[in-house]
């Protein structure tokens, strides 16, 4: 078992504990301070994990969304918090997240406008809501037509972070979770001298657990150190404006399939200005090793257009990129519009070329 505290100037301190068994029993014996308890999920975990989950907590209020990005809206924000007013929750109650990405997005901005704030416990079942979206405390929902526009910074009281949840993923989970897996790897030495020893296993569940907890300590100590993005904690944006921008106007793929391309194609963007070639070419070869096939990429035109609605911007038509630079090296490059798409057209003719 590994934990981690992360401790927020704000005073707020998350706990996040790698470890098996959650279900049976971290997360029974945890639940056993709180009143009551009302459970969040989606349909498709509750369908594999529901019996055992039920058991587990006992008598609880549940609440599933339908699966997917689609359905990370305010109408699914406010259908939970509903379901929670009528089961009668106070302040001395606790939301527990048992799902993905989107699942602990959606729980965790509920649990913080809840009678302004309500204890909430993640339960990640995806590689990527491990190793990525259930720590740190960002919590939102998709607004129109923008990625995360409406959320807050709230940090989740407990994290269980159990590896056995990854048994029951489909390829394309694997492949979203390593999306963000990689992007650490480009901030983190040893993380991507890691990958790179071991690139013939990316996909191997054995190696995935045993990385799942280097990645959680690399997120905890940049979230530790800005919990609100103030300054470090942008270096975790990386690969992610592109990603956005393409998830959005295109949605056919996972989050973390987009960061993959994204993380690519910021990599060339950084190699064409003064980037360490060398090693973002290395970089690129282990995203699409986890990617596998290509897809064709949405108008360049378009993305650019989406790209300049992104929260991470600093002013009308420029576009801020976080790329890397070289091992362990990352910097904010900000690209006008029209300079953005001329470069999105050749690197994706690029990338089309050399996947192997």
């Amino acid at each position: 078992m590994r934990t981690f505290t992360i401790s927020t100037a704000n005073a707020e301190t998350s706990r996040i504990v790698c470890r098996k068994d959650i279900l049976e029993q971290a997360l029974p014996e945890t639940l056993k301070a709180y009143r009551q308890v009302f459970l969040f999920s989606d349909e498709t975990v509750w369908k594999i994990y529901g019996t055992r989950i039920r058991r587990a907590v006992g008598k609880a209020g549940v609440y599933c969304m339908s699966a997917g990005e689609a359905h990370k809206t305010p109408e699914t924000l406010f259908s939970l918090l509903s379901a929670m007013a009528e089961a009668g929750l106070h302040r001395s109650d606790c939301l527990v997240c048992i799902g993905g990405g989107v699942v602990g997005d959606v729980g965790g901005l509920a649990a913080a406008l809840y009678m302004r704030g309500i204890d909430c416990i993640q339960v990640p079942t995806t590689l990527l809501a491990q190793v990525d979206s259930s720590v740190g405390g960002k919590t939102a929902v998709d607004f129109c037509g923008i990625k995360n526009l409406v959320g807050v910074f709230r940090q989740p009281t407990y994290v269980y972070v159990d590896p056995a949840f990854l048994a029951t993923l489909p390829a394309r989970e694997i492949r979203c979770g390593l999306g963000e897996i990689i992007k650490h790897g480009a901030l983190s030495p040893e993380i991507f001298d890691t990958l790179e020893q071991n690139r013939d296993k990316l996909t191997d569940l054995a190696f995935l657990a045993d990385i799942v907890p280097a990645n959680v300590a690399f997120k905890a100590n940049v979230v530790r150190e800005d919990a609100r993005e103030g300054n470090l904690r942008k270096c975790l944006n990386l690969g992610h404006t592109t990603a956005h921008a393409f998830e959005l106007l295109d949605g056919k793929l996972s989050h973390g399939e987009y960061v993959l391309i994204g993380t690519c194609i910021e990599a060339e963007i950084s190699a064409s200005r003064g980037g360490d070639a060398a090693y973002l070419a290395r970089l690129e070869r282990l995203c699409l090793r986890a990617l596998g096939t290509m897809p064709a990429l949405p108008d360049p035109a378009e993305a650019a257009r989406v790209a300049c609605l992104d929260k991470k911007n600093t002013g009308r038509g420029r576009i801020v990129l976080t790329v890397p630079v070289a091992k362990g090296e990352y910097r904010l490059l900000e690209l006008g519009a029209e300079e953005y798409e001329r470069e999105l057209g050749r690197i994706g003719r690029k990338l089309c070329s050399d996947l192997p």
